[in-house]
């Protein structure tokens, strides 16, 4: 079996908001699916957080090295990729790109043997995981009746984050953070400040106050509450915060991950499938982070295809018992023609067929996909 095409479809007329300063319209292409199809008919599909236009410009690089390879021999062929990327961009668009690559390559692997890739990633430690239900901040009203309505779909974890948190003042950082908790009871709790937003004003002295407030309402993990690039401030923090740290979303590859975990700058490490390096190096971050007693809980604000790598990450590590699930989004919801189906105590279930074990919804497709014909098999 060979690799004989490489296509990409970008996502978009129902983009969510990202509670960003210059924020998302329904029209901005920010995911991007990947295909990788073969000689013999089977076609994987991946999904990377950026843009279609830096997706296809990226697979027209690295195509010569993906043509005419066994799609089996998937962390030879993604290695290649990386180590052929040093001088054309390696960590930036590149590695987003070989992301979905490597998905699409775990789905095609998974396909071919007849596993699910959570098996061939390692074995399947679950068999179903928690999501957390991922909202951005907004006004009390609006946001605590999303968080009840949540709550009464079935999920029984959730995230508030970004919005004006931390770029107003404290009461109204205390205030968002009470009103969440009211509205959720004592479920699992997170908050995200978003620090890898531009400009994002949180100082060490903030984040340490704030820490103080969020043990007060019993919240679960600080999120991304410097700078992405603030190594000393992270690891100052973690071992003086009252409420476990976490952070690495906009981190790529296992090198980057590297200094914030030996220098225990998190308790939870959260790496995005979709731009960090693909199921490959999440699955590396993940050991790593494990021998250090560090818990790995995927970044995941992005399609049904990457909830679904997560999903199977999820399984094959041991620590990984929350997946993130950015709820009210077409392309989480709509994108996998069997859609997601919290159970009775707000788990969902792993998908167990080969490969991702999803398919994509034509109708989504149709609607959403700038290619609706993308991953339709060669006739």
């Amino acid at each position: 079996m060979r690799i004989t095409r490489v296509e990409t479809c970008g996502l978009r007329g129902a983009t969510p908001e990202g509670g960003w300063s210059n924020e998302l319209r329904p029209d901005d292409v920010v995911h991007t699916l990947v295909a990788v199809h073969t000689d013999d008919g089977v076609v994987g599909v991946g999904s990377a957080f950026t843009s279609e236009d830096l997706v296809r410009a990226a697979v027209d690089l690295l195509r010569p090295h993906l043509l005419g390879q066994d799609p089996v021999e998937v962390e030879r062929i993604v290695e290649t990729l990386h180590q052929s990327a040093f001088w054309m961009g390696r960590g930036g668009a590149l590695t987003h790109a070989t992301s979905a690559i490597d998905i699409a390559l775990w789905d095609v692997a998974g396909q071919v043997l007849g596993q699910p890739v959570g098996r061939l990633l390692g074995g399947r430690h679950r068999e179903r995981v928690r999501p957390y239900a991922s909202v951005l901040m907004d006004e009390v009203g609006p946001m605590t009746e999303n968080l009840t309505a949540l709550v009464q779909e079935g999920f029984t974890a959730f995230k508030i984050g970004w919005w004006k948190f931390g770029r107003v003042d404290t009461a109204l950082d205390e205030r968002t953070v009470a009103a969440a908790r009211a509205a959720v009871g004592d479920r699992l709790l997170a908050v995200d400040a978003g620090g890898s937003e531009a400009f994002f004003p949180g100082d060490l002295a903030w984040v340490k106050r704030t820490a103080r407030m969020l043990a007060d309402h019993d919240v679960a993990w600080f999120e991304e509450p410097l700078s992405p690039d603030d190594l000393e401030g992270f690891a100052e923090l973690r071992s003086a915060s009252p409420v476990p740290i976490s952070g690495g979303e906009v981190l790529t590859r296992r090198q980057s991950f590297a200094p914030y975990l030996q220098r225990r700058a998190f308790d939870i490490v959260q790496p995005d499938t979709t731009k960090g390096g693909g199921l490959s190096e999440s699955r590396r971050i993940g050991w790593q982070a494990q021998d250090l007693g560090i818990r790995l809980v995927p970044h995941g604000w992005n399609t049904g295809i990457g909830l679904a790598a997560d999903l199977h990450l999820s399984s094959a590590l041991v620590a990984t018992d929350l997946v993130e699930h950015k709820t009210g989004s077409a392309y989480v919801d709509d994108l996998v023609r069997e859609g997601w189906h919290l159970d009775a105590e707000g788990f969902l279930r792993i998908p167990t067929r080969p490969g991702l074990g999803v398919t994509l919804a034509a109708d989504a497709l149709q609607r959403y996909g700038t290619r609706p014909a993308f991953a339709q098999p060669a006739a």
